[in-house]
């Protein structure tokens, strides 16, 4: 799928492909303009691919073969927006009976499906409230609410706590998947966000012009990353540049030469012997060693340049022969800058990739 501007084509997606299992919470991750979102509104039915086809459940939603174009409101699917677009001269009440009223369902019938949905919000004895006076927590629960009331197949969050402050996006992220896997709703949930996308989710599918670049649970996509891109988009990654010197053997386990030494490390099977590679090492994963007398396997020595103290970490930036290596260790460690240190790289914790 692509758009055309001043500036020629522009590929919004290009043969993406997934499957979301029953109940499955399924996380799109990805820079801006990466896809994702033009893949929500494609399953939402608000824009419309040039291949492909499209199942929700058992029916068939979209297909170019069959010429099967489905309009949003017939799709199975309840749908929360990034501005959450509830309708300000209604009440909460009011608000989430919409889409019942559109379905022209019994007044009973209305009432109870409104109450069980405020309910599980916890948005219970604010029906009459105007939506307007609702706080931005309250404003998200709103449309969530709105979003279940039509119990649909699947639901599709396009980056709904991103207008929530630090705290309650924290706080919301938890009640947000409890909320869904107590319902058993399948979600398709859109974010640029990495730390929602790994507390949150199942299955994570990492995108990237595009295209699906990795899919994966939350753990396999932080720990082993397929590629460069994958790795420095999520958590904060030290990259070392070397070169493959033996290859992968006893399980899967490498060594890379460095500048700063030989490194021992997970190295895939597709790499062989003289390949130049990254070694990718996570700050969290170096442990400080003592530096007059360092033993053992991956134990790199270096300078501190500079620190910084995040409150529950102190981020501190190295130079290890050259090359620069971030580490992050418990905010009560007492080092100055200039400093020379040891640090050791557990094996297991490393791997290398193609550079």
């Amino acid at each position: 799928m692509h758009y055309r501007s001043d500036l020629g084509e522009v590929h919004a997606v290009r043969g993406v492909s997934l499957r979301i299992e029953k109940g499955q919470f399924y996380t799109l991750l990805g820079p801006s303009g990466c896809g994702k979102t033009t893949t929500l509104r494609c399953v939402a039915g608000l824009e419309t691919p040039e291949a492909g086809e499209i199942f929700i459940g058992n029916d068939c939603a979209f297909s170019v073969s069959r010429r099967i174009n489905v309009p949003p409101y017939e799709r199975q699917i309840g749908m929360v927006f990034q501005s959450y677009a509830i309708w300000p001269h209604m009440d909460v009440f009011e608000n989430v009976a919409f889409p019942l009223r559109e379905q022209r369902l019994g007044k009973r019938e209305i009432r109870d499906r409104v109450q069980k949905a405020l309910s599980l919000v916890q948005l219970e004895g604010l029906e009459k409230r105007p939506a307007p006076f609702l706080s931005g927590g309250q404003q998200q629960r709103l449309a969530l609410a709105r979003a279940i009331v039509r119990e649909p197949e699947i639901l599709l969050l396009d980056e709904p706590l991103s207008n929530l402050d630090a705290k309650l996006r924290e706080e919301t992220r938890f009640e947000l998947r409890q909320l869904v896997k107590r319902l058993g709703i399948t979600t398709l949930y859109v974010t640029h966000d990495q730390v929602e996308a790994l507390t949150m989710s199942d299955v994570v599918a990492v995108l990237n012009q595009g295209k699906i670049v990795q899919e994966g649970s939350p753990l396999e996509i932080y720990q082993s990353p397929r590629d460069w891109f994958v790795a420095s988009f999520i958590g904060m990654t030290n990259f070392l540049e070397g070169q493959v010197v033996a290859p992968s053997a006893e399980r899967g386990m490498g060594r890379v030469e460095t500048a700063s030494g030989v490194i021992s490390c997970r190295i895939p099977e597709s790499l062989a012997a003289g390949e130049r590679v990254y070694v990718l090492v996570r700050p969290e994963d170096a442990i400080l060693v003592n530096a007059s007398q360092p033993a053992g396997e991956n134990i790199l020595e270096g300078k501190v340049e500079r620190m910084v103290f995040l409150g529950d970490a102190l981020d501190c930036h190295l130079t290890v022969n050259r090359q620069s290596l971030r580490i992050k260790l418990h905010p009560s460690v007492k080092l100055c800058e200039g400093e020379k240190v040891a640090v050791q790289i557990p094996a297991r914790a490393c791997q290398a990739i193609r550079s």
